[in-house]
C-alpha cells in the first residue's frame, strides 16, 4: 500500500481494505482500489509533466468518474495543490473544498485547505477547517467500539490513530489559535474564538484564548456584558482556576448594582487571592497583580456595602502589591484608600495617599486632586 504523501502519490489499497478499515476509522482516508480505470487513469496523470495539461486531465478525471466520492475527492484535491502552486489561491480554494465534500472528515485535505487559506489570508475559511479539523480530532477517541472487538484491541487502535494523526490536528490547532491573534475586527475574532473553543475543548492555548475572548466582549471592542459573563462562567465550568475568568467576573460584579452582587465579587476575587499565592517567595510579576486586583476589588466591594474599615484592610494590601506593577490599579487603590480615610475623618492618612495619587498620569489623577482639595479644606477647617 501506498499513502499519500505528495501531490504525485496515490493511497492504493484494495478495496476490502477500505471496508474494513471504515469499521474503526472516524477519519477518512482517501482510497483507490488497485487495477480499477481511476487507478490507470491516475498513473497516466502522473506520469505527465506539464503542469497545464496535468490540470486538464484531472478535470476530465473528476467529471469521468463523478459517482466514485474517493476519485472525486483526490481529483479535486490534486487539483487544489497545482493551483497553489500557481498561486491561484481562489481557484485552489474552491476545488479543495469540493474535495472536503467528497471526504470532509479527511484530515489530510483539511490541513491542506487551512494552509491554502492561511497563504490567502483568509481568516474566516482558516478558522472553519481548523474547526472541523478539531471536530475530527475529537471524533478518534469517542468512536464506538465495535462488536466482537476486545477492549484491549479497541484501545491500541484509538492510540494508533491518535498518534498518526498529532502532527495534523498540532497544526491545526495552531493555525487555528494563530488566526484569532492577528483577526482586527472583534465581531469575527469572537465567531471565531466560538469556533475553535468547541473545536479544541481541551487547547493548549485556552488561557490565551481565553484572554482573547474577554478583551473582545469588553469595554473598547464589543462591550457586551451579558456575553462576557457567560463566557467566563463557561471558562470557569472547565477550569475553577483561570485567574482571568475569576477576575473578569469579580470585577463585572464589583460594578453591578443588584442586591448580592457585591458579594459574589468579593467570592470570585477571594479565590484570586487563594489561586495566586501572591506572598509565596517565587510569586512573579502576573501573580502579584493579580492578587492586588483581587484585593482591589474586595476593597471597593466593601466601600459600596459601608464598610469603611474592611475596605481599608484590603486596599492598603492591594495598593502593597500593585505599587511599581501597575499604575493604574494602584492608582486606583489609593484613591479608594483616601475616600475610606476620608470617610472616618482621619484626614492626615488621606492626604498622604491622594497625595502619591495625583502623581500617576491617567483617567483617576483627576479625581484624585479633587478628593485630595476637599481633603486639605476639611484638614484646614478642623485647625
Amino acid at each position: 500500500m501506498r499513502q499519500c504523501k505528495g501531490w504525485w502519490l496515490l493511497f492504493v489499497v484494495f478495496s476490502f481494505a477500505y471496508s474494513s478499515s471504515q469499521a474503526w476509522a472516524q477519519v477518512d482516508h482517501i482510497v483507490i482500489a488497485a487495477g480499477t480505470d481511476e487507478d490507470h487513469a491516475l498513473q497516466a496523470i502522473s506520469n505527465e509533466q506539464d503542469a497545464a495539461k496535468k490540470i486538464a486531465m484531472y478535470q476530465d478525471f473528476v467529471q469521468k468518474f463523478s459517482g466514485n466520492p474517493q476519485a472525486v475527492a483526490y481529483g479535486n484535491w490534486q487539483l487544489a495543490q497545482l493551483y497553489q502552486a500557481n498561486n491561484e489561491l481562489d481557484k485552489a480554494l474552491d476545488d479543495g473544498d469540493k474535495a472536503l465534500a467528497a471526504s470532509p472528515h479527511n484530515l489530510d485535505i483539511l490541513v491542506s485547505q487551512t494552509s491554502l487559506a492561511q497563504q490567502a489570508k483568509n481568516n474566516g475559511k482558516l478558522i472553519d477547517y481548523a474547526s472541523k479539523g478539531g471536530e475530527v480530532c475529537q471524533s478518534i477517541a469517542k468512536q464506538p467500539k465495535p462488536e466482537g472487538v476486545s477492549d484491549d484491541d479497541f484501545k491500541q487502535k484509538i492510540g494508533q490513530e491518535t498518534a498518526a494523526a498529532q502532527n495534523n490536528c498540532d497544526f491545526l490547532e495552531t493555525s487555528g489559535f494563530n488566526a484569532i491573534t492577528v483577526e482586527t475586527d472583534p465581531k469575527n475574532r469572537m465567531s471565531e474564538i466560538e469556533k475553535y473553543t468547541a473545536a479544541f475543548p481541551n487547547s493548549k492555548f485556552a488561557a490565551q484564548v481565553s484572554n482573547y475572548a474577554m478583551y473582545t466582549l469588553g469595554p473598547g471592542q464589543l462591550n457586551d456584558q451579558a456575553r462576557l459573563v457567560a463566557f467566563g462562567e463557561k471558562i470557569l465550568a472547565s477550569d475553577p482556576n483561570s485567574v482571568p475568568a475569576l477576575l473578569l467576573l469579580a470585577s463585572y460584579y464589583a460594578d453591578d448594582n443588584k442586591p448580592g452582587s457585591s458579594a459574589k465579587a468579593i467570592t470570585y476575587a477571594e479565590k484570586v487571592i487563594e489561586v495566586s499565592k501572591a506572598d509565596s517567595p517565587d510569586a512573579d510579576k502576573s501573580r502579584k497583580m493579580a492578587a492586588g486586583a483581587a484585593y482591589n476589588t474586595i476593597g471597593w466591594a466593601h466601600l459600596k456595602q459601608e464598610k469603611t474599615a474592611a475596605a481599608i484592610t484590603e486596599l492598603k494590601s492591594a495598593s502593597a502589591l500593585l505599587k511599581g506593577e501597575d499604575d493604574q490599579q494602584y492608582a486606583r487603590a489609593l484613591y479608594g484608600l483616601g475616600f475610606a480615610y476620608g470617610k472616618l475623618n482621619k484626614l492626615t492618612e488621606a492626604r498622604e495617599v491622594l497625595t502619591e495619587a495625583v502623581r500617576i498620569p491617567g483617567p483617576l489623577q483627576a479625581m484624585s486632586q479633587d478628593l485630595l482639595t476637599k481633603v486639605n479644606s476639611a484638614r484646614a477647617k478642623g485647625k
